[in-house]
């Protein structure tokens, strides 16, 4: 796939500078709305066009009219998985360019793409160049007090780029998921699937709270947990099966009764798993001593339909909701691929109450690694980085939302047209974002109407636009 750069960016290492300021003038002065667009074919990249809008009310096309009164979820942010893998292949690069390119995906102000949220693993995952826990043992060993915990193999790439990136952006909220615990505390001593023996609950209950005490005197915040990523998949390299009656019980007896007595404010955040089985968070919060220390519920898309995360909000309100992950395959379309994951997930998740939306995964090499043995051979990184760095298409699906809904944004209400999938927002600046997806097979006018303000505008068939005012 052909790399386009057609957006200003930070540093001349990848791109023609250009400043935030030069940007905002390109906003259409008879609408006071800007927009960026990205085509399917590729010829417009997250690309400003002032040309998009035009003043006007249009009677014989559809309208999407944007409701402030109407007020849903907060939002947390929009961003990606730094594997380990991914951490290796950034912090591989030479300083200049590994600057460079944190910034414009990391600063939250500015000509990037303001990434806002990420999710880490704790130990390796799939996307690791090899499996490793933060507590590994000669066999018939065990550490119930977690004496010999050590994060020491993150080191050397994990955590000096997290370091760079909580610099550029001090504010971001990391998620940490285990793919398994230590070996020695499952019932097949296998990294490959196998479940957490209860004898261990609260020794894996320390080995948390070690990890976010470790991170933290790296001047890295946890600022959530995932128990375990993908708890009905075993067949994965890491894995650790774990079902729903199980999940509540390790927190209602180990996780969060030692996270109280430690002090840790990191969230605790159920199943994060496909939206197929709403049965299994339902089925924790149904449990009031482990609904107590729950924040919410977090998802991927590999099965079911996106508005089960509705139906977990409604029998729970009180509990937040996430989407933790979804990859691209490779070599990937980007044609299908961008109107599907922004239409299913930065929409779609967002119109069901997630307060995130992060793709798998930030980096990969042309050869979809690093992986370990029996981890994942094709995902397409949203990055492809070999001496140049390509961007893919999950980079352009996130940026949409990540660089205009920032922490703290609102979303708000707006009509759903046919084929013209979209979600609306309002900043904590008092602007107004609406993502637009068309999925019509023809080019598509619409109407967008705010109060009484009415702009229209035309979209080629699969394009995504941002509009904001």
């Amino acid at each position: 796939m052909k790399a386009i750069y057609s957006f200003c960016l930070l540093s001349a290492v990848f791109f023609s500078p250009c400043s935030a300021q030069q940007q905002a003038g390109k906003m259409t002065k008879k609408t006071g709305i800007s927009s960026w667009i990205t085509k399917g074919d590729q010829s417009a990249l997250l690309k400003q066009d002032p040309k998009l809008v035009v003043p006007g009310f249009l009677k014989d096309q559809p309208t999407i009219e944007v409701n402030e009164k109407q007020r849903y979820q907060s939002i947390d942010g929009f961003g990606f998985t730094l594997t380990g893998g991914s951490a290796t292949l950034i912090n591989s690069l030479n300083e200049n360019a590994k600057e460079a390119l944190l910034k414009e995906l990391f600063a939250p102000k500015g000509p990037g793409i303001g990434v806002s949220y990420l999710r880490i693993s704790i130990g390796a995952s799939d996307l690791s160049a090899d499996t490793f826990t933060y507590n590994d043992l000669p066999t018939g060993e065990t550490d119930l007090k977690q004496e010999k915990f050590s994060i020491k193999k993150e080191m050397q790439d994990l955590v000096p780029v997290l370091k760079k990136i909580v610099a550029i952006n001090p504010s971001i909220k990391i998620l940490g998921s285990p793919w398994s615990a230590p070996v020695w505390m499952k019932d097949n001593q296998s990294f490959k699937g196998g479940s957490l023996k209860p004898e261990y609950y609260q020794s894996y209950a320390t080995y948390f709270v070690k990890y976010i005490q470790a991170m933290k005197a790296q001047g890295i915040v946890i600022d959530a947990i995932t128990i375990q990523n993908e708890p009905l998949h075993p067949g994965n390299v890491p894995s650790m099966y774990m079902e729903a009656a199980d999940q509540a019980n390790f927190i209602k007896i180990a996780l969060g009764p030692v996270f109280k007595e430690n002090g840790i404010k990191t969230k605790i955040i159920i199943y994060d798993h496909n939206a197929d089985k709403p049965e299994y968070p339902l089925t924790i919060l149904n449990d009031p001593q482990a609904k107590a220390y729950v924040d919410g519920s977090a998802f991927h898309l590999y099965g079911g339909k996106i508005d089960a995360l509705s139906k977990v909000h409604q029998a729970h309100p009180d509990k937040h909701i996430y989407f933790t992950e979804q990859w691209v395959g490779g070599p990937g379309n980007f044609p299908e691929d961008l109107k599907w994951h922004v239409s299913a997930l930065i929409i779609g998740a967002s119109r069901n109450w997630s307060r995130n939306v992060l793709e798998w995964n930030l980096a990969a090499d042309p050869a979809y690694g690093p992986h370990t043995v029996g981890g994942c051979v094709s995902c397409l990184g949203a990055l492809t980085i070999t001496q140049n760095i390509k961007r893919n298409v999950a980079y352009y699906v996130i940026g949409h939302a990540s660089k205009f809904v920032r922490p703290g944004a609102v979303r708000i209400g707006s009509n759903i047209p046919s084929g013209l999938d979209n979600v609306a927002f309002k900043t904590t600046d008092g602007k107004k974002v609406l993502i637009v997806t068309n999925n019509n097979s023809q080019p598509q006018s619409f109407n967008i109407k705010d109060g009484k303000r009415t702009v229209h505008a035309n979209l080629p068939s699969g394009a995504v636009a941002t509009f904001v005012w």
